[in-house]
């Protein structure tokens, strides 16, 4: 099936519009960097978690699922599910804590909680890693799937399709700003759901899948379906299961998913109205992310499965397209290409929609790092507001360019996924306990970042030139890991200690209360209600909202499977949670 006009139409409209609200934003975001990068702190919060939300949907998330599924079956998709643990703790115990620093980006978090040089060092450091470096890496994984779409379902070579695309991004997100990306993330959300829920309808009952009945019957899905992976199959338990939920889901920093808040999640928090916004933002994203979202992309996964059961299948179909990236993510817009025209332009508006979602916040986000803790803070710290704005849009101009030179270089989501997972591996637990432990120092997160960075580059481009035998993912995983967090908890303890003056007027700002601060005088008291420490409330408010969340995943899965029993089940299971979750919240300070 190629576009026609009404598809054309369609996405012409939808490229309007996006247009449209950079132009109308333009004034205001222009007047301070504030507003460019934080939309003047006054976005509602359900905007703020729609945009959370928007923002983790891009066209490469279902591509990625779809990899996962094809190779591990459904289960294994608790590679990221298992992010829900860090994403429950940051609502219930960070969000609040984020919004209360009053900070413009969550790296200038490093010269208020660490002093001295080396806290400017490291707040310099970071602003290039992620905010230049690492963030490239994302667009650039990102704008891989657009290029895949772009060749199955346009017949567009690579170049064309990042050329259009990140076109009309650069330009709404350089003249809108934050505030314009949140409105533009809005209804791309609506639009990005609503393809991905129609396509998984239409292509569940094409003639070559037979509707659902046929579908969960058929022999390729045999193994597949499983929401847990078989006891009895110990790696792929192991692997997908119980090392994402034991360690990776504190231990890694990946982008949406920073144990502790951080990236764009924190700046959504910091957008936020007051520490009530932040927190319902951050709890709106997390129950859509993880319990509403992910099922249309599963079941068209399983699908294609019965269409192209391999990647022999997914060749002979394309054969216009480069064999070095037929892998198993291409099987997702290779299913897109088989709708009907109207619904084909809506799929293919949605799927832009989710790319530009996440592109146009990476942009501001990485810029907001390179102008607020980079250009600001080392190389022109008299430039005033409209300075600031002025090279915001012009590393989002930069940015945007040297990503989609990286992403001619990749291959498959899967691999790039893993990549990034071994960059952050170990990092997580210093982003939690930095907040409670005042031990904690810069040279704590300075050695974490260069050897998990070190272990990484070994693994991916040293270990396969030694001619030893290949480490799985998953060790290498759990190498970096304890490597890397033997080593930043080790230095903490050779190394001095924060001043003193630095650590109180940290807790004076943040008020962290706990024993982590108990040699402070004065933190106790500003800890929570009544005097008392309210993290072990929102601990329990963290599992409780986990359980319900999983919970409706769970039960949203066994209805569509026709299992009625388990449905039932965990419906119970997601109410009673709900009402303990709504009790221990009460109990939680909030300003």
């Amino acid at each position: 099936m190629v576009l026609n006009t009404t598809d054309w139409l369609i996405v012409a409209a939808f490229f309007a519009l996006s247009l449209g609200i950079g132009v109308v934003s333009a004034r205001r975001s222009g007047r301070s960097a504030g507003e460019f990068f934080l939309s003047g702190r006054s976005m509602p919060w359900w905007l703020l978690g729609v945009s959370m939300v928007a923002t983790t949907f891009s066209c490469d998330t279902p591509n990625l699922v779809t990899d996962i599924v094809r190779q591990n079956g459904v289960s294994g998709n608790w590679l990221w599910w298992a992010f829900l643990l860090t994403g429950m703790l940051t609502v219930f115990v960070y969000a609040r804590l984020w919004r209360r620093s009053g900070i413009l980006t969550d790296l200038e978090f490093y010269e208020l909680r660490y002093g001295g040089k080396m806290a400017a060092f490291l707040r310099g450091f970071r602003a290039i890693y992620l905010g230049l470096v690492f963030n490239i890496m994302i667009i650039a994984l990102v704008s891989l799937a657009l290029i895949k779409i772009g060749a199955v379902m346009l017949h567009w070579p690579p170049v064309t399709t990042i050329a259009v695309a990140s076109a009309v991004t650069v330009a709404y997100s350089a003249l809108g700003g934050l505030r314009g990306i949140l409105l533009t993330d809005f209804f791309q959300f609506i639009l990005s759901m609503a393809g991905a829920i129609a396509a998984a309808v239409f292509l569940v009952n094409l003639p070559e899948v037979g509707g659902l009945g046929s579908l969960m019957a058929n022999e390729n899905l045999i193994g597949k379906t499983n929401l847990l992976p078989g006891f009895s199959e110990t790696e792929a338990l192991v692997a997908v299961f119980i090392i994402p939920l034991a360690v990776q889901w504190w231990s890694v920093w990946y982008p949406g998913s920073e144990p502790g808040g951080g990236g764009y999640i924190a700046q959504r928090m910091l957008a936020a109205r007051n520490e009530k916004g932040a927190v319902k933002a951050t709890l709106l994203f997390n129950v859509t992310h993880y319990a509403l979202r992910p099922w249309p992309w599963i079941m068209v996964a399983l699908a294609s499965l019965v269409v192209f059961p391999d990647l022999a299948s997914l060749s002979s179909a394309f054969p216009h397209i480069d064999p070095q990236i037929v892998k198993n993510d291409l099987a997702y817009p290779a299913m897109l290409s088989m709708l009907p025209n109207g619904l084909l332009g809506l799929v293919v508006a949605s799927l832009i929609a989710a790319y530009m979602s996440t592109v146009s916040t990476q942009l501001n986000w990485g810029s907001s790092y390179l102008v607020n803790d980079f250009y600001k803070r080392f190389l022109n710290e008299e430039a005033d507001e409209k300075k600031m704005v002025a090279m915001g849009r012009l590393f989002t101009i930069l940015l945007m360019i040297l990503a989609a030179l990286l992403a001619l270089l990749l291959e498959n989501a899967l691999q790039a996924f893993n990549i990034v997972l071994q960059v952050g591996a170990g990092t997580g637990l210093i982003f939690i306990l930095r907040w409670f432990w005042w031990r904690v120092n810069a040279w704590s997160e300075i050695t974490a970042m260069v050897i998990s960075f070190l272990v990484a580059v070994y693994f991916q481009l040293i270990h396969p030139l030694t001619g030893w035998e290949e480490w799985s993912s998953s060790v290498q995983l759990l190498t970096g890991v304890g490597v890397t967090t033997f080593s930043w908890i080790l230095v903490t303890f050779l190394t001095k200690p924060e001043k003193e003056e630095v650590l109180k007027e940290f807790c004076r700002i943040i008020k962290p209360g706990g024993p982590g601060w108990a040699r402070f005088e004065g933190t106790g008291k500003d800890a929570g209600k009544d005097g008392k420490w309210d993290v072990p409330s929102g601990i329990l408010a963290m599992i409780s909202g986990c359980i319900m969340v999983y919970s409706i995943l769970f039960a949203t899965g066994f209805l569509i499977y026709g299992n009625i029993i388990y449905t039932v089940i965990f419906c119970f299971f997601a109410v009673v949670s709900g009402i303990l979750l709504g009790r221990i919240w009460k109990k939680i300070k909030l300003n």
